[in-house]
């Protein structure tokens, strides 16, 4: 028995299946949506852990870093560019309107 094929046999015509202007949601590992938030249109990109290597970040929400293979939230501003995306905890991200505007560190907490 052969083993199952699990790519097209012709990578051009699967390209003109898909289509040049299909945004892949799963090349993100996630999937994209759009909110309103705070009177603002905000997209919102949910990342699976598998693709969220190689980097830390800091959530906005709770001031902790997110580990890289962590799944989290990448949000921003859809008038906004690259530079003003922020990555989210998931529950960070769902309790955005439950938060207080500042968040409050100890005096020995590190400054990032």
């Amino acid at each position: 028995m052969s083993p199952r094929r699990n790519r097209p046999k012709d990578p051009r015509a699967a390209a003109a299946d898909r289509g040049a202007g299909d945004d892949r949601s799963d090349r993100y590992g996630g999937w994209q949506s759009s909110e309103n938030w705070q009177g603002e249109d905000w997209s919102v990109r949910h990342v699976a852990g598998a693709t969220a290597a190689g980097k830390t970040y800091r959530c906005p929400g709770c001031d902790q870093t997110i580990p890289s293979g962590v799944p989290h939230v990448v949000a921003w501003p859809q008038h906004a560019g690259v530079d003003d995306r922020r990555h989210w905890h998931k529950a960070c991200w769902n309790a955005k309107d439950r938060r207080t505007t500042r968040v409050q560190r100890s005096r020995n907490a590190p400054r990032f």
